[in-house]
């Protein structure tokens, strides 16, 4: 029903290998990747702090600042500085810092990183928090 292939393959090396080409380990490439989805958290946690003063949002950015620099042997991160108020509204924020801290802690979790899997779970919580609806005061 199907004609067998006849002819050697485009994809593949008869040679094997390219000692020119850079391989990367399964291992580097998830801290590539580890490190991007931080640095992305990072660059949000950023902007929050920009638009409010916070303890907690001044000590993830530097635990995070920490864990990329690790990551990129120890390289470390380029951070924007921080001014007035941010374009978009607080809550689209931790909403993407969200998302970000998911997907670092679905990448560190398959890396085996506990540290950098903590602090993503730790922010993640923190966001969820920042976007759940408080309560008014009664007077």
């Amino acid at each position: 029903m199907y004609e067998p292939i006849r002819a050697k393959s485009v994809h593949s090396t008869v040679d094997g290998p390219n000692p020119d080409f850079p391989h990367r380990s399964r291992e580097e490439e998830l801290d590539i990747q580890l490190a991007g989805h931080l640095a992305a958290l990072l660059a949000v946690t950023d902007e929050l702090r920009a638009t409010q003063a916070s303890t907690d949002l001044d000590t993830a950015a530097e635990r995070l600042a920490e864990q990329v620099s690790r990551l990129r042997g120890g390289r470390t991160p380029v951070r924007a500085p921080m001014s007035g108020r941010s374009e978009r509204g607080t809550t689209a924020l931790h909403r993407r810092a969200h998302a970000l801290a998911g997907r670092a802690l679905v990448v560190a979790a398959s890396r085996a990183d506990t540290a950098a899997a903590i602090l993503a779970a730790e922010r993640m919580d923190a966001h969820t928090a920042a976007l759940e609806p408080r309560p008014l005061a009664s007077r």
